[in-house]
């Protein structure tokens, strides 16, 4: 398996403890359309099965996951294992970010999986499990939103993979709301085109570290990790421990534009771009005349104006024990 490339980074023991580490599950048995929830018993066996056994807490709605995680955490436990997508992942995050002594594994069982690609982590089973118990840790960035909730009040929220501001919210929330049954890469890709015949680009300011764009943009992706939208990679380059954000703003694209790029994306072969500038920095502020909805890993917590906020090394994640690509 390979694993992220960039520059080397140095893998780190599991959290040390006297005896095996408390572990907890953290279910979302509506991830997978569904499937997660009837197949949990299965999962949970083979994870026993793999020497990887715990108490689980399951979902019950939108959210319950990030109370559930910090209440683990709160409780005692050494490693978190989230069994869902992308939107698990997410909701964890939010229950444990910048806490120490708690590791997240991930066991992979959404429709778009984009998290997960970044590091390798497998989605087969068996071996997710492997990782989950005895994969290394990597230290990996968060960010942290601050934007208006769709209540018109100020709001913030961790996001670990990818954040924007603009048309890739709407995709989202179209996708979202859809039926994944063909997967997450056909939901996404039709949702894309459904989306964009419609859409109309905004003024919009962006403000990077010290450099600052206003120009009409179809979006402004915020990205820590290189995966989103069902496996596009957005931001090939981007690394989630290097210390700042990769910043796509994507400009008035046509049609014409779309239809030859969006096929690239899923290859990371779309830049450099005409329409496009990449920026990077540990802080981003957009403001836009309109509210515009702004995406956290695939959900949509509210809207512009919004600033991010680059978090060091504030999530330790169980990663497949593997050589990176220099």
């Amino acid at each position: 398996m390979t694993a992220s490339h960039g520059s080397p980074w140095r893998p780190q023991p599991p959290s040390p403890s006297i005896s095996a580490p408390r572990t907890v599950f953290l279910v979302n048995p509506a991830s997978e359309n569904g499937a997660t929830g009837r197949r949990w018993p299965e999962i949970a066996n083979r994870a026993a099965a793999a020497g990887l056994s715990g108490d689980a807490l399951l979902s019950e709605r939108p959210g319950q996951l990030a109370e559930l995680a910090q209440r683990a955490a709160e409780d005692g436990a050494q490693l978190l294992v989230a069994v869902g997508g992308d939107g698990t992942v997410n909701e964890v995050v939010n229950g444990i970010a910048g806490r120490t002594g708690v590791d997240l594994a991930i066991v992979p069982r959404g429709t778009g999986r984009d998290f997960v690609r970044t590091y390798g982590i497998p989605r087969k089973l068996d071996d997710a499990l492997r990782t989950a118990r005895d994969g290394p840790i990597r230290e990996i960035d968060l960010g942290l939103a601050r934007f208006r909730s769709w209540q018109g009040e100020a709001a913030e929220a961790y996001f670990a993979n990818i954040a924007s501001a603009g048309m890739s919210g709407a995709i989202a929330k179209r996708a979202n709301e859809t039926s994944k049954v063909l997967g997450g890469k056909a939901s996404y890709f039709w949702s894309t085109f459904a989306v964009f015949t419609r859409w109309r680009t905004s003024e919009i300011s962006v403000r990077v570290g010290a450099e600052t764009r206003r120009a009409r943009m179809h979006d402004v992706v915020v990205a820590n990790g290189r995966y989103f939208g069902g496996g596009m990679m957005i931001c090939p380059s981007a690394e989630p421990d290097d210390g700042v954000f990769d910043v796509l703003l994507i400009g008035n694209l046509t049609k014409r534009d779309l239809l030859l790029t969006l096929p690239k994306t899923y290859r990371g072969r779309h830049l450099p771009h005409p329409k496009a500038e990449l920026l990077r920095g540990s802080s981003v502020e957009i403001e836009t005349a309109e509210p515009l909805p702004v995406e956290l890993d695939g959900e949509q917590p509210g809207t512009t104006p919004v600033q991010f906020e680059l978090v060091p090394r504030a999530l330790r994640l169980r990663v497949p024990a593997c050589d990176l690509d220099h």
